[in-house]
């Protein structure tokens, strides 16, 4: 962690800076040092974030921002699936579905699953599994009644 020096306690000139109005984000020390007959408090800046993202990239808000297009076209996908069934709407459930469990089920392992051998075998694990899954789909679609049908059949009965 960063080590911030806190400008009100370091100049005692009575302004308050803008950037250390929060005092929920300084968490301080428990020690003081003293330095030129000028005391201040040595503080640490706790991270909401983790280390890897932080690194000027927008990876991780891109990725963010997919998932929660992506669970939007779901939710759009479902009505027109109802109203409109066909093989595009079918392939387009079988690609997202694919996807929004791929990058769940990810999610799941990255918070569960320690170790480097750990992490590449669930990964690899995950990839043929997403992979079996899309082309199960496509193959339910091209070979059966489709994604819609098939939903369609189940609530009729």
């Amino acid at each position: 962690m960063a080590a911030l020096v806190r400008i009100s306690s370091v100049c005692h000139r009575g302004f308050r800076p803008l950037l250390f109005r929060s005092t929920s984000l300084i968490r301080p020390l428990a020690v003081q040092k003293k330095d030129h007959d000028c005391p201040y408090l040595v503080s640490a800046k706790i991270h909401g974030t983790p280390s890897n993202y932080a690194s000027g990239t927008k990876g991780a808000s891109l990725h963010w921002t997919g998932e929660r297009a992506l669970s939007v076209i779901l939710l759009g996908l479902m009505p027109v699936a109802y109203y409109f069934p066909g093989p595009a709407i079918d392939y387009s459930l079988a690609a997202a579905l694919t996807l929004h469990g791929h990058w769940g089920i990810g999610q799941v392992l990255t918070d569960y699953v320690h170790g480097d051998f750990k992490v590449k075998a669930a990964n690899a694990s995950l990839f043929i599994l997403s992979t079996v899954t899309f082309a199960g789909l496509c193959y339910f679609n091209y070979h059966d009644v489709g994604i819609c049908k098939a939903v369609a059949l189940l609530w009729s009965k």
